[in-house]
């Protein structure tokens, strides 16, 4: 049972390390990052949707702070969405999905604002070494020669801290409902965020457009099967174990970048990505 679960949860972040590198290709055909971040979102609540009504009775919450947290959710994995995609477009997959894997550090210091846990010194040098880890991978050590465009970085960045959004938002509802809803309300929330901001016009030529597979493949690969795949992975695991195993998915993203798409890493690059991922992992497994 328990290594079913992690053999789970290792799928779901090689999907998602996957889904970088999909969403890199389209944007390559020239379509814009917030509509491929509108049909992976749409796509993926399709799948939630028809997992959520199989079990109508059993999953339905009538608690408004379910409610709550789930619309905060929802606005936290359509920002984690978008930014990832517009840090890949700016940057490129690898760097994109390291940033982005910083999200616990932001927990942990929103944790810290809202006296929600302790501040020690061990956690306070685990953000120092994140930070340390972003400098050289963004290479921002020398302004002059920096590898990765400053809207890159800050994109990659909000794309960690609209994870962490999502994180809280899914945690403080999963303890009122089922995770079927959670999900099917969190990814309503967030089609209807992105539609005010994409063309409509674009949006529906992807309906006819020869890259329709992609986009469905995106959505399915990325957020429908992945995350259903995630839940029930992480229901039969430890949450160390879980958190440790889900770093698989920026290491496939840099491997998906750096052999199929061809980004190219120098050293310092990969030596401040591993301080990332190390780190991050350390923290995770303390924490839970």
């Amino acid at each position: 049972m328990k290594s079913t679960g992690i053999l789970l949860v290792i799928l779901a972040a090689i999907f998602w390390g996957i889904s970088g590198g999909i969403a890199d290709i389209l944007m390559g055909k020239g379509w814009d990052p917030l509509i491929i971040s509108f049909y992976r979102g749409a796509v993926g609540f399709v799948f939630f949707f028809v997992w959520f009504i199989t079990r109508f009775k059993q999953n339905w919450s009538t608690s408004p702070r379910f409610y709550l947290w789930s619309l905060l959710g929802g606005i936290g994995v359509a920002g984690n969405f978008t930014f990832y995609f517009l840090s890949i477009q700016e940057s490129s997959v690898a760097v994109a999905a390291t940033l982005m894997y910083t999200a616990p550090i932001f927990v942990l210091l929103i944790s810290f604002l809202f006296r929600i846990e302790q501040s020690t010194w061990f956690k306070w040098l685990c953000v120092c070494s994140v930070i340390i880890g972003i400098v050289l991978l963004t290479g921002a050590y020398d302004p002059e020669a920096l590898s990765t465009g400053i809207f890159g970085v800050i994109a990659g960045l909000a794309a960690g801290l609209s994870y962490a959004l999502f994180i809280f938002g899914f945690k403080n509802a999963s303890d009122i409902g089922r995770p079927q809803m959670i999900l099917t309300v969190a990814f309503l929330v967030l089609c209807l965020i992105l539609i005010w901001f994409i063309d409509m016009d674009e949006a529906f030529s992807v309906l006819t457009s020869e890259d329709i597979w992609w986009f469905l493949l995106l959505g399915a690969v990325g957020a429908g099967v992945s995350f259903i795949i995630y839940v029930i992975g992480v229901r039969r695991t430890r949450p160390t174990t879980a958190s440790m195993v889900a770093m698989v998915e920026p290491v496939t993203a840099s491997l998906f970048g750096v052999v199929i798409l061809g980004d190219g890493l120098g050293f310092v690059q990969i030596l401040g990505m591993g301080i990332i991922l190390v780190t991050i992992t350390v923290l995770s497994a303390k924490q839970a």
